[in-house]
């Protein structure tokens, strides 16, 4: 039988719940087109939290864009340099933090993930992200010959890893911004009161 002091180790399949609902934290993952960032400064200005892109935080750091850290270091080099983004940034405190999309390929980013707070999967349908993301120069991945074959391909190796990692699952597809944003917000009181 396991002892309470297990909850912090990052194996553990059971997060520290304390440190999950007591930061304040939510974090959002989902594949590139989902939503995230929309939805969490949406939902960060709605709640009163600091939004955190980690993205963002790669560029702050770096003073170079995604797809020129893809170019220079492979995806690789971008994991790592998302795996310490996140390590720095899940330790804040009230936050809604937006993941990249490959973020939970990484077995330590899931556990820190979930840890530090709660985690929603915004799920989209392959064609809503196609749609989303045709057009977008900043995705590196995409950069192929076949974009919406990679994002197939991409959907079906992360969203069991999504799903795996998430407390909320939501639909980002047909209600507008706004009114995702109000359903979320539902969904995660919801969630808080049956956690306390």
């Amino acid at each position: 039988m396991q002892s309470d002091q297990d909850n912090s180790r990052p194996d553990n399949k059971r997060p520290d719940s304390n440190r999950k609902l007591h930061s304040g934290n939510l974090i959002l993952v989902g594949m590139m087109g989902s939503g995230k960032t929309t939805m969490g400064r949406a939902l960060a200005k709605h709640l009163g939290k600091v939004f955190v892109d980690s993205d963002e935080e790669i560029i702050k750091r770096t003073g170079v864009t995604v797809p020129h850290i893809f170019d220079v270091e492979g995806e690789a080099g971008f994991r790592l340099r998302e795996t310490a983004a996140i390590r720095d940034v899940v330790g804040r405190d009230n936050m809604v933090l937006a993941t990249g999309g490959g973020a939970v390929l990484e077995e330590q980013n899931r556990a820190m993930l979930q840890q530090n707070g709660i985690v929603i999967y915004l799920k989209a349908s392959v064609h809503d992200l196609w749609q989303r993301t045709r057009h977008d120069r900043n995705r590196p991945l995409l950069q192929t010959k076949d974009p919406h074959a990679k994002l197939n391909e991409l959907f079906r190796q992360r969203d069991p890893l999504y799903q795996q990692v998430s407390d909320i699952v939501v639909q980002s597809g047909k209600q507008s911004a706004h009114a995702l944003m109000l359903h979320l917000a539902d969904e995660i009181e919801a969630f808080e009161k049956n956690k306390s």
